[in-house]
């Protein structure tokens, strides 16, 4: 019998698969089954008596939805920050004379959720065609005041307030105050 791996990078493996095989109420046979990996591979990887190939570490990561870094990465090692800076080139969606849209999402995040800066000057709008059925925005009004129209509903919002609404549907968030509009928007996609 193999003795149980006793180096870190096989440590943190084991143990995360069996952490994540547990939280995610799945049996072997059911790991298994997703992932494409033997049952008895699993068994030996959990109990550290395996040493896995890349292909099998990414099978299993994706039978989770994770990529292989996160599967590997232990949790408890410290956190991960990822940084935004509100200077970075790569995050400005939008500029010009109506409009700014500032990305404030790590840009890997994008096919999931987006989260934007929106400052949109007086008599100006961000009107947008329908996304992808299921999408959501949530958009809340930091300064000034803006009106939201998705579909055939429409309403007004002042500092503060927060929207959300269907974004399958054409929508608009417009500014007809006379005062600068800052507000936050969160995108979702089912």
């Amino acid at each position: 019998m193999t003795k149980p791996a006793t180096d870190p990078a096989s440590k943190v493996l084991c143990e995360r698969v069996t952490e994540l095989r547990q939280r995610n109420n799945f049996t072997l046979e059911q790991l298994a089954a997703a992932s494409g990996v033997s049952r008895s591979m699993l068994s030996q990887i959990e109990r550290g008596q395996a040493n896995p190939t890349l292909a099998v570490t990414f099978r299993i990561a994706q039978a989770f939805g994770l990529s292989i870094g996160e599967l590997v990465d232990d949790p408890g090692a410290g956190g991960h920050i990822e940084l935004v800076h509100g200077d970075d080139p790569a995050h400005l969606f939008r500029a010009d004379g109506e409009c700014r849209i500032r990305t404030l999402s790590p840009l890997h995040m994008e096919k999931d959720m987006e989260f934007y800066e929106v400052v949109i000057q007086p008599g100006s709008s961000l009107d947008s065609s329908a996304h992808f059925d299921g999408t959501r925005e949530l958009f809340t009004v930091a300064s000034g005041s803006a009106e939201i129209s998705a579909g055939s509903t429409e309403c007004e919002l002042a500092a503060g307030d927060s929207a959300h609404y269907r974004a399958d549907v054409p929508h608009c968030i417009a500014n007809r105050g006379e005062a600068v509009l800052t507000g936050y928007l969160v995108v979702t996609y089912k």
